[in-house]
């Protein structure tokens, strides 16, 4: 009974509570790019994650049923509840809506091996906008996100769906051979990925763009040369082009240097449809945020917008911060006020001052059993930056 389920953890005292500083400094930056907050349920019908939407695999989702036998499932995912929510609220907008959201997801993942199963995301997305100038915008929140909670080191990488999508359509792949080629991409064998590639019947040019997936920072030179060679491959082309675009803008936002272009890149869910990223830093073997462009998904729900966010992993963004020693410096405003009985009135007049300051007050009723030093622990152990001792 004292026990949580795998994939679970409580978090409590000090961790708690630099957590939920951490999602407070990304939420002040969401905000200050114009995003307004949206909670959706974390309970879903079972459709709004099918198949269809190309989201997180049935196995893997948490599912029950309601009194009326409509099946349900815990949120994996918030895009598809963003994109529901988008729909049904903002039919009628033909500007831009810009939203921020916090909460929990949950993924009933069954290759467990010390990985949560609930985890906390943050992120945002930008719906109406097809603009390279939006897709540079959502990689600046991104990177000032990274900023604001810390990091000193990290590195996002972008790729484009349509780049591996155009290729495929270029060459001919079969089903199989591109699911073949995705799982040696995504395994990071390129040695195999470049034998397969070996046995199509290609121009050299196309050769050419295919060696690219195996390219983890292209450079603009690189991405410049690729389009030359992609004069006969409109998609490959148009995705090309695109991220030479957004570069240019990101270099007005001064953000380059965390940015690197890997055309190798694939996205997790199917419903990418333009750029796609992925944000890493040190301490963690996996991305701390993702996301990409979905121009498809609102209209699976009934209304046709482009769209593109990310969401940040807040457990794991903690843990690379942990790991590389970069606790929170925050100034600790919390008092603790122990008391005898005699003197109770005189520490709640001093608590109510207190807390008129700002000053967060704890207050404990004095045992004369405890010494003094005791409460002096505790205070230390606490993080309590002052001691009022009332005996």
């Amino acid at each position: 009974m004292l026990h949580t389920p795998d994939g679970m953890r409580d978090i409590y005292n000090g961790e708690c509570q630099r957590k939920l500083s951490l999602q407070e400094k990304l939420h002040r930056v969401q905000l200050s790019y114009g995003y307004r907050d949206i909670q959706t349920p974390s309970i879903e019908f079972f459709n709004v994650f099918g198949n269809e939407v190309g989201t997180t695999p049935s196995k893997d989702l948490y599912k029950f049923f309601d009194k009326e036998g409509n099946t349900l499932v815990l949120r994996p995912d918030f895009t598809p509840s963003i994109a529901r929510s988008a729909a049904k609220y903002y039919a009628e907008e033909d500007m831009p809506v810009r939203l921020s959201y916090m909460g929990n997801t949950f993924i009933n993942s069954s290759d467990y091996q010390g990985r949560l199963k609930e985890t906390t995301q943050c992120g945002v997305e930008l719906i109406g906008d097809s603009t390279v100038a939006a897709d540079a915008e959502i990689l600046a929140v991104a990177v000032d996100s990274m900023l604001a909670a810390g990091l000193l080191e990290f590195q996002i990488s972008v790729g484009h769906a349509r780049f591996f999508a155009g290729l495929a359509a270029a060459a001919g792949l079969s089903d199989a051979q591109q699911s073949e080629l995705r799982e040696l991409i995504s395994n990071k064998n390129f040695l195999g990925a470049e034998e397969l590639i070996d046995t199509l019947e290609i121009d050299e040019k196309l050769r050419n763009l295919f060696r690219l997936l195996g390219s983890f920072d292209a450079g603009i030179d690189k991405l410049k040369n690729a389009i030359e060679d992609s004069e006969n491959y409109p998609e490959i082309r148009s995705a090309l082009t695109e991220l030479v675009s957004l570069f240019e803008l990101l270099d007005s936002y001064k953000i380059t240097k965390y940015i690197s272009v890997e055309l190798g890149m694939l996205g997790n869910y199917h419903y990418y449809t333009g750029i796609i990223f992925a944000g890493f830093t040190f301490g963690t073997g996996e991305p701390v945020l993702r996301g990409g462009r979905y121009d498809g998904l609102l209209a699976y729900f009934g209304k046709d917008a482009p769209s593109i966010g990310f969401a940040i992993v807040v457990d794991k963004l903690m843990n690379a911060l942990l790991r590389q020693g970069i606790i929170p410096d925050e100034e600790k405003k919390n008092a603790l006020i122990v008391f005898s009985e005699e003197n109770a009135k005189s520490a709640i007049e001093r608590a109510a001052k207190l807390r008129e300051k700002g000053i967060c007050v704890t207050m404990m009723p004095h045992d004369e059993k405890k010494p003094q030093d005791l409460y002096k622990k505790y205070a230390v152990d606490n993080g309590f930056s002052g001691l009022e001792i009332l005996i």
